[in-house]
C-alpha cells in the first residue's frame, strides 16, 4: 500500500523537477521524489558505515575472502 504526501516547493524548485520529468530522466515527479529518498538513505548508511570504520567497529573488506 502506498501514502500520499502532498509537498509545497517554490516555483525555482518546482521547475527543477518540471525539466527533469520534461527531458526523461524521471518518468513522473513521483519517480524523481523516489529517486531523491533513495539516494538519501544510501547517503545516510554510507555514512554510518563511515562512522564505524572511524571507531573502529567495522570491518575493513580487502577482497571478497574477507566476507568469511
Amino acid at each position: 500500500m502506498r501514502d500520499v504526501i502532498n509537498i509545497s516547493l517554490p516555483k525555482p524548485l518546482s521547475n527543477i523537477v518540471d525539466k527533469a520529468v520534461i527531458k526523461g530522466a524521471y518518468a513522473s515527479k513521483s519517480e524523481f521524489f523516489r529517486h531523491l529518498l533513495r539516494l538519501w538513505t544510501t547517503a545516510e548508511d554510507l555514512g554510518k558505515s563511515r562512522k564505524e570504520l572511524e571507531e573502529r567497529k567495522g570491518k575493513l573488506l580487502r577482497s571478497l575472502k574477507d566476507l568469511r
